[in-house]
């Protein structure tokens, strides 16, 4: 097997993130699911748009949030992902490329446009998403190289993006690909919906041993196995899939592989700002370690110590040296 170009190639939704902080009173009059994520259509995104405060912009999306982590740590990365040929596609484009992760995705010329995602942001941290997703769910399988899947360690499929025909008949075939290659593929389950959208197609690729690494929080786990207790969720996946990683918030995280458990509790942060991309830097952290060849509770710490760090301040973007606060905490 030839040596990996790149650590980590993700397939995920190409997304500029909108967040605004606000009152819980504006949550409640605007009918949203507090600390939820809901798909919203044009006319939606309007409404919710223009009831928004002063708002930052940034490009984002679960996968490509993880790997802006992985490249701030000093991962060689690569995204793929669909925008339009608009404004918010050119703030995504410049964007991800300036972190230092390789972009080369064609955007398409035809509606709808840029995806964005609609952050309010609550008192307590809490966000609530409206996503939507316009032409990122307009990836087709032509648009995925094949040798540059192949050229990656690992290959990193964000779940939210299973939802629409095309991107999930594109990410079928990209672990085909990655696993002729003798490449690692990772998913993330992404949000419980998703899972009771999609659970049979998940857990067929859990059964079909097609998933090298899954990512899931307690709801999530829950949700793919039918277990409501913990242990018995992670019980019911052991065997079924090599590394297992699983968050549980303000109660740390737990991995397994090959019959090792691990667990660390949850890096301590004076407040939580804003737990907008906690999940995703904590796999940026975690997948680092992995393909470093870290032990399990290493990696653990990793993601546990970029999760602290995104949710001290607002936005899914690390503003502190994640390199220089792993090598501070972990020497």
């Amino acid at each position: 097997m030839t040596q990996p170009r790149y650590d980590v190639i993700a397939i995920g939704n190409a997304i500029v993130d909108v967040m605004s902080p606000c009152e819980d009173e504006l949550i409640e009059d605007l009918g949203l699911a507090k600390g939820g994520m809901t798909l919203v259509d044009t006319e939606r995104a309007e409404e919710l748009y223009s009831a928004m405060g002063p708002a930052k912009e940034i490009s984002g999306g679960s996968a490509a949030n993880t790997l802006a982590g992985m490249s701030a740590l000093g991962a060689q990365c690569a995204f793929v992902g669909q925008v339009a040929k608009d404004q918010l596609g050119d703030v995504f484009s410049h964007d991800i490329r300036a972190v230092g992760i390789d972009f080369d995705t064609p955007a398409r010329d035809e509606e709808p446009p840029t995806a964005r995602c609609l952050i309010f942001v609550t008192p307590d941290g809490e966000r609530t998403m409206n996503t939507f997703l316009g032409a990122s769910q307009f990836l087709p399988p032509e648009a995925l190289d094949d040798e540059l899947i192949a050229s990656a360690g690992i290959l990193y499929l964000e779940g939210y993006l299973w939802d629409p025909e095309e991107p999930r008949s594109a990410m079928r075939h990209a672990i085909d690909v990655a696993r002729k290659a003798g490449r690692k593929v990772a998913f993330t389950a992404s949000e419980s919906f998703v899972i009771d959208r999609h659970g049979d197609d998940f857990r067929a690729l859990i059964e079909e041993g097609q998933i090298d690494i899954l990512f899931v929080n307690e709801n999530e786990l829950a949700s793919l196995t039918g277990e409501s207790d913990f242990d018995a969720g992670l019980a019911a996946l052991e065997g079924k899939v090599p590394v297992i990683v699983a968050t549980r918030s303000a109660k740390g995280a737990v991995a397994i592989a090959d019959g090792t458990r691990a667990e660390v509790a949850a890096e301590p942060v004076e407040k939580v700002v804003d737990t907008t991309g906690a999940g995703d830097l904590f796999a940026a952290g975690f997948l680092t370690g992995h393909a470093r060849g870290e032990d399990l509770e290493t990696c653990l710490c990793m993601g546990a110590i970029c999760a602290a760090e995104i949710i001290s301040h607002y936005g899914a973007r690390s503003e502190a040296d994640l390199k220089a606060l792993v090598s501070e905490k972990l020497g």
